[in-house]
Formats: C-alpha cells, sequence, structure tokens
C-alpha cells in the first residue's frame, strides 16, 4: 500500500461529460440524503464498467483497476480525482473502510480495490495510521485476502470481533444495537465498500444492508424481510452521521443464492458503482439484480417473497436517508 500517483483518467471520462451532467454541490459530513437539502435534486448514481481488469494469472490488474477507480470518482463528482478525494477528506481524519467479507475471497471487497482507495486517501493528506480497515470478524478479513494488522504507524485492519462494541445500546424504532468501537470511538468518517449480490432472506445486500456488519446482533434483524430493521439501523447516529461515500464492488456480482458465494449464479460485472445516497444505489441495484435474474429464466425477488421493502422504509417521512424513485435517481454509465 505505497503512494503511487494518481493515473490520469482517459477518454471514459470524456465520455462521462458528454451526458451533460448537472453540477453537484457536495458536503463532506452530510447527516442525511443529499436529496433532503433539495427536493428538486436528483440523487447521482455512478456504474463505471471497466476492461482487461483480469490478468493471466486471474489476479486483477492494477493499473487498469485504478484508471476505474478514478473514472468512477470523476464522473460523480464533476472534478479531477485528486480534488474530489481532498474534497471528502482532510489531514484530521480518520478514515474507516467497512468492507464486506462475508462471502470468502471470491465474492468480497476486493484488497486491490481497497489498496487504491488508500492510495488516494493519503495523497488527500490522511495519515496511514489514520486509515481502518474493518469488517464483522477477523476470520472473515483474512478469508477475503487482509491481513490483520495493528502496526504502530501503518495502515490498520481490524475485525470487530477483536476491537469490540460499545456498552451503550444504540436505538432507533425496531432496533437496539452496540456498535463497533471502530465506528464510534475512532472514526471520523466512513467510506462504505459493499458487495452487489442477492440475499436469500432480505432480498438484496449492497449498501444499507453492509452496516449490519458494525451492529452486535444483525442475526435479530431478517425477520419481515428486513423490513424496517435495515432502514433503522442505517438511522442510528454513529452510521448516519459519518458515512461520506459509497463505492460498491461490482467488479462480481450475484443474481441468486446469496449471500454466501454461489459460482453458478455470479457473473463478472467488471463494474464499480458510486453514490452518496446509499438508498438510491440500493434501488438501482436492485433493478440490476432483477435484469440479471429475468435474463436468466429466474423468477422476480417478490415472485419469491424475498422483495427488498426496506428500501422504500429507508426512502420515507421518517427515515428520508435518500430516494427509492427512479425519477429522482440519475444513473451515469461511463
Amino acid at each position: 500500500m505505497e503512494r503511487r500517483r494518481f493515473i490520469k483518467t482517459s477518454a471514459t471520462l470524456g465520455s462521462a461529460l458528454v451526458l451533460g451532467l448537472e453540477a453537484s454541490s457536495f458536503k463532506p459530513a452530510m447527516a442525511r440524503s443529499p436529496v433532503q437539502a433539495n427536493d428538486d435534486a436528483k440523487s447521482r448514481v455512478v456504474i463505471a464498467h471497466g476492461s482487461d481488469l483480469n490478468k493471466t494469472d486471474h489476479s486483477l490488474s492494477q493499473p487498469h483497476l485504478a484508471r476505474l477507480l478514478d473514472a468512477t470518482i470523476e464522473a460523480f463528482f464533476q472534478r479531477p480525482a485528486p480534488a474530489a478525494w481532498r474534497s471528502l477528506f482532510s489531514p484530521h481524519d480518520v478514515v474507516g473502510l467497512k468492507v464486506n467479507c462475508l462471502a470468502g475471497v471470491n465474492l468480497s471487497t476486493h484488497p486491490e480495490i481497497v489498496s487504491e482507495i488508500i492510495d488516494r486517501l493519503l495523497l488527500a493528506g490522511v495519515r496511514r495510521q489514520n486509515i481502518i480497515i474493518f469488517d464483522r470478524r477477523n476470520r472473515d478479513l483474512i478469508g477475503a485476502g487482509f491481513k490483520i494488522s495493528q502496526e504502530r504507524g501503518q495502515v490498520q485492519c481490524v475485525g470487530n470481533d477483536q476491537s469490540g462494541f460499545t456498552e451503550q445500546l444504540f436505538e432507533h424504532g425496531a432496533v437496539a444495537s452496540q456498535i463497533c468501537r471502530i465506528l464510534t470511538q475512532r472514526c471520523t468518517a466512513v467510506i462504505n465498500l459493499p458487495i452487489l449480490k442477492d440475499h436469500g432472506i432480505v432480498g438484496l445486500s449492497c449498501a444499507l444492508k453492509n452496516f449490519f456488519g458494525v451492529i452486535n446482533n444483525p442475526n435479530k434483524y431478517h425477520m419481515n424481510v428486513g423490513d424496517p430493521f435495515v432502514a433503522d439501523v442505517n438511522m442510528l447516529p454513529p452510521i448516519r452521521d459519518k458515512v461520506r461515500l459509497t463505492i460498491c464492488d461490482a467488479l462480481t456480482a450475484q443474481y441468486e443464492g446469496g449471500p454466501p458465494f454461489m459460482r453458478e449464479w455470479s457473473w463478472p460485472m467488471d463494474s464499480l458503482m458510486c453514490a452518496t445516497d446509499m438508498v438510491a444505489m440500493d434501488r438501482i441495484a436492485w433493478d440490476i439484480i432483477e435484469q440479471k435474474r429475468a435474463e436468466n429464466g429466474i423468477e422476480s425477488l417478490e415472485k419469491a417473497g424475498r422483495k427488498p421493502v426496506y428500501i422504500a422504509r429507508a426512502a420515507d417521512v421518517e427515515h428520508r436517508l435518500g430516494t427509492d424513485d427512479p425519477a429522482r435517481i440519475q444513473v451515469v454509465r461511463v
């Protein structure tokens, strides 16, 4: 995870700008959805597709991945990638990288993507020791290819089972949970790094569902297709107030059989998704899953009894975490 120069984004950015994107005014520490500040605004979701990402030895090509990440960020923020990262984070921030490692190496947040993000945080002025990779358990992180480390002066990587949870219960609506100390006591900001996949109980696992990985009792909140629990978890202040950016790792995605990896229902989407509105991202992710299910002759999530209704709940007047209205979501494909 050494510093590297930003790789200049090529014509992919130019093609995105031709789409005539409206200017976006982004404030780094948003406690509520960007939609709430201006009800006429659209929530932007960028879907950036890469090529030549895989090398002959089945590892990822770091230069191609770097270009894909920069194109994703530049298309979303409509400014050069270094300036976008500096607008998001300051040298005073402690930045948590909430990865998703439940399904093992084949369907987890790629360490190579995390490495590129770390490089950009360093160039934005965040100190190396103030970057923390975290997820539920050490064994999950190891199984996804990360190395557990709490070495002084270096990037930290640790599971919540080692770092622990608060004694305090955080409550909203139907949930009452302890939250990991990494999020509550150490981080000033969080980058959400979920996976795009089907979920056998709540229908979809993407942006909002990833924060079940910061509470002590996620097993209690899967009933009723996760409604209202997924939305209520995301209302807990340490989550709601600290998430500044969501980058979904959709290099490999899965449309059935999740949350574990099932090779027969996965496909190489070769994409990154970016948003500050997690509800909007989940709404678009749901569409992608449904399209892939239809292409492969599998019934819709609604017919399967797993319609992810928690997405609409997260957008309702009580939660206002974002928008699930397709007319108020601007999808930009790069």
